[in-house]
């Protein structure tokens, strides 16, 4: 080989490895040529994976904060312990801060502590609807005709996480994953001569008895059944900066296992540690501010835009949604777990339970809901609407139409507490059978007190339809509300 050729050739390899040298891969091209970013970007890099964590363990977490802040509401107002249970003996009315309250059943509700208590005997009366739930929401049991005493009462024996005593039988047994429980009943109004009537509702509810399953009965504290009607209650979960403290004293509350350790990862990249000091500094509770801020608007956003995949609509016809987005009671889709639907429920509802979603004939109950017209226009309370119901309401139990604020799920406060119509009530027919429900921030002429719900003008509203015991003419829809129609 020629001299010239050498030479030609050792640039050539020279190139080659010096080329080589100086290499990078993709990610070295797309991170800041191989370097650190500066000091700043970094801070501003991490700052915003702070604020997006935040934003995830908000939604996250939000059953557990929905039933906290019912928990502390209720505590706040009626006093606390095994032996309170609160009833609205007159109703719940929009007095009561409560996602999506039933004005048309009477409810009992309350919040027991295994960690005091340890094991806990809950006595069922029968004719009750209810159920009870872990301080994530996730239900333990049905009670009633979908749980395991049909309807006739029973002995629920309530087990705190890992209890390791001797468990007797006789009992409906249940395990809570948290230490903290909700029980959560109803109880069906009687048909009066004008109307509903409470009153063998309230009875039924009242012989309720809760206590300690060691308990000597000389020992066990007296039941007392503070009346919750008619009073101002806030029972909402936070919206400020309280919110991160309360979620703090969860955790350090309730044992490890009740959080998954991917959960408790999230929760720990924004300084909450189970039994550790959470102490954020200053630019992160700016953060932590901006998340409590923006995460419900986020939520709220999703609810008006509505699924992409339209598994939330009631019919093909029809705007009326399924909150669950015809998942399970745990949110469960076929392959996941629907963070979104989740968050979404819980913003302006509380208490999921399997009774709720499934298809069970002449049991369980229904809520097909709507926030928009026949056009897929927004309700809102200055217009006139009308719901049209035909003939032949699917409702073995009863049926209730009732209108809410769709930010939160309280009703609507107005001269009329009960913005809520039902079966009890002498509801204006139709010559068919068929019954018509109007929506107006005024009473329409020739239209009946007891098929009028009054709205607030430039706000918004839900309106809400609920068959107890929905039978097969429901579920294979043969029988559909019509859609809500604006008409002035």
């Amino acid at each position: 080989m020629k001299i010239k050729q050498l030479a030609a050739l050792a640039l050539l390899l020279l190139g080659t490895v010096l080329q080589a040298q100086g290499a990078t891969s993709p990610l070295m091209e797309k991170l800041y040529n191989g370097n650190f970013p500066s000091e700043k970007e970094a801070q501003k890099l991490v700052d915003e994976l702070y604020y997006q964590r935040a934003i995830h363990a908000y939604m996250t977490m939000q059953p557990a904060l929905n039933v906290i802040g019912m928990r502390d509401g209720s505590e706040a107002f009626f006093g606390e312990g095994y032996n309170v249970l609160p009833i609205w003996k007159d109703r719940m009315d929009s007095r009561a801060w409560v996602p999506t309250p039933n004005a048309d059943v009477i409810y009992a509700m309350s919040y027991l502590d295994l960690k005091k208590t340890g094991p806990l005997v809950v006595a069922a009366p029968a004719r009750v609807i209810g159920m009870f739930t872990d301080f994530f929401q996730r239900t333990l049991t049905d009670v009633g005709p979908a749980g395991p005493d049909r309807g006739q009462g029973g002995l629920y024996l309530l087990l705190p996480p890992g209890y390791q005593g001797h468990i007797p039988n006789g009992y409906h047994t249940f395990e809570s994953s948290t230490y903290n429980v909700f029980l959560f009943f109803r109880t069906v109004m009687a048909q009066g001569k004008e109307g509903p009537d409470p009153k063998p509702a309230v009875a039924t509810a009242e012989k309720t008895r809760i206590y300690p399953l060691w308990a000597e009965e000389k020992n066990i504290k007296p039941m007392e059944f503070p009346n919750g009607s008619g009073k101002r209650i806030n029972m909402q979960y936070p919206v400020d900066s309280s919110y991160w403290v309360k979620l703090k004293q969860f955790v350090d509350e309730e044992p490890l296992n009740a959080i998954t350790p991917e959960l408790r990862g999230v929760l720990a990249s924004i300084g909450i540690i189970k039994n550790k000091p959470f102490k954020p500094s200053k630019r992160q509770r700016q953060m932590l501010d901006k998340a409590v801020d923006m995460a419900p608007r986020m939520i709220l956003a999703q609810r008006f835009l509505g699924r992409e995949d339209k598994r939330n609509l009631y019919y093909h016809d029809r705007q009326y949604e399924r909150v669950w987005a015809a998942g399970t009671a745990e949110w469960m889709q076929e392959s996941y777990l629907d963070l979104d639907a989740r968050a979404s429920f819980f913003q302006f509802a509380y208490s999921s339970a399997p009774a709720m979603v499934k298809r069970s004939i002449d049991a369980g109950a229904k809520y097909p809901v709507s926030a928009r017209d026949n056009t897929g226009a927004l309700l809102s309370g200055e217009h006139t609407y009308k719901l049209h119901l035909p003939a032949g309401i699917p409702a073995k139990l009863f049926w209730a139409i009732t209108a809410y604020n769709v930010i939160d799920g309280t009703m609507p406060e107005t001269d009329q507490l009960l913005p809520s119509r039902n079966s009890f009530e002498k509801t204006q027919k139709n010559a068919d059978g068929s019954i018509d429900i109007y929506f107006a921030p005024k009473q329409p002429k020739e239209v009946a007190d007891t098929n009028f719900i009054k709205t607030i003008p430039g706000r918004n509203f839900l309106a809400a339809i609920r068959l107890y015991g929905a039978s097969t003419e429901f579920f294979d829809q043969t029988w559909k509300p019509d859609d809500v129609v604006k008409i002035n």
